[in-house]
């Protein structure tokens, strides 16, 4: 059976929610401006008691974020909101506050439905945390845990973007010479230390803006935006020749890897681009690896 309230009762009620409670909850206007607020308002900022005027709700979130947030006002002033809880970052506060927020229309007359329109009444509700976690579960999945570049599924994710987008640019593949000679002899940590090197080697001897990936075992994806395959080969080159050079020092040696590259560029399909690239890092193979080949 449900519980009546009296409308002393749900003052009370409201009070007693919004005074012990980290949402904020607020009354604002049909213009967006911010009338009363729970005391948790204080979080962002504001002290409305203080204020002449209270914030506008554009100005609880970032600027970029301004005009969706005041569409979700005027569609639930409107009475055409949808209830749902939306999401936006907290221009003020602490930075990388982020908040979800609901709106629900207020009427002068009985009922849910009744009488004129005239403000909006709102819940905000941190989700920080939750955003946080979201963010850490993102960059693990998309991580190379041994390497901490990004995985596969992340390069997948690029070179679409980048087939799709039109932006040009080449992709080389690199994979390591011997790799499992050097894993058979050694064991999985001395061919974790390599992984790990060449990686570091990678990072070292790329453009900037280059994307680096460890796509499989031994293999390594990098993507060179705005380069034909000619200028992706002048990149690469040293990267191969590096690693050839340190293979003749005291710690390389001991291992005896080289890498290859085959480099080929980005063209109207992922498909098309990684077989095309894959062809030419066969070719730097069979033409006796250490060397960098393009499609």
């Amino acid at each position: 059976m449900g519980v009546d309230f009296t409308l002393q009762e749900r003052s009370a009620l409201y009070g007693l929610l919004a005074e012990n409670s980290d949402d904020i909850i607020f009354k604002s206007d049909a213009r967006g401006f911010i009338l009363t607020a729970s005391p948790a308002i204080e979080q962002l900022g504001y002290r409305l008691p203080a204020m002449l005027i209270g914030p506008h709700i554009r100005d609880l979130v970032l600027p970029q974020f301004a005009a969706a947030i005041e569409a979700e006002h005027r569609a639930a002033l409107s009475g055409r909101g949808s209830a749902r809880w939306n999401e936006f970052p907290a221009a003020t506060g602490v930075t990388g506050h982020w908040f979800e927020i609901q709106m629900r229309a207020l009427h002068d007359g009985p009922g849910d439905r009744g009488g004129r329109l005239y403000g909006v009444l709102c819940m905000m509700r941190s989700i920080t945390a939750r955003k946080s976690l979201e963010e850490q579960l993102f960059t693990a999945e998309m991580t190379d845990p041994l390497t901490r570049l990004t995985n596969r599924v992340a390069f997948v994710s690029m070179l679409e973007y980048m087939v799709c987008s039109k932006a040009g640019g080449s992709l080389a593949l690199f994979d390591l010479d011997h790799f499992m000679t050097l894993n058979m002899r050694y064991g999985q940590s001395a061919g974790d230390e390599m992984l790990c090197a060449f990686s570091e080697l990678l990072r070292d001897m790329v453009r900037r803006e280059d994307i680096i990936s460890r796509i499989g075992n031994e293999r390594f994806g990098v993507l060179l935006p705005g380069l034909n395959s000619e200028q992706a080969s002048e990149v690469c080159g040293p990267v191969v020749e590096t690693l050839a050079v340190l293979g003749q020092s005291e710690f390389a040696e001991r291992f005896g890897v080289t890498t290859s590259a085959g480099i080929a560029p980005i063209s109207s399909s992922l498909d098309r681009t990684m077989k095309h690239a894959e062809l030419a890092l066969f070719a730097a193979k069979a033409k006796g690896r250490s060397r960098v080949e393009c499609c």
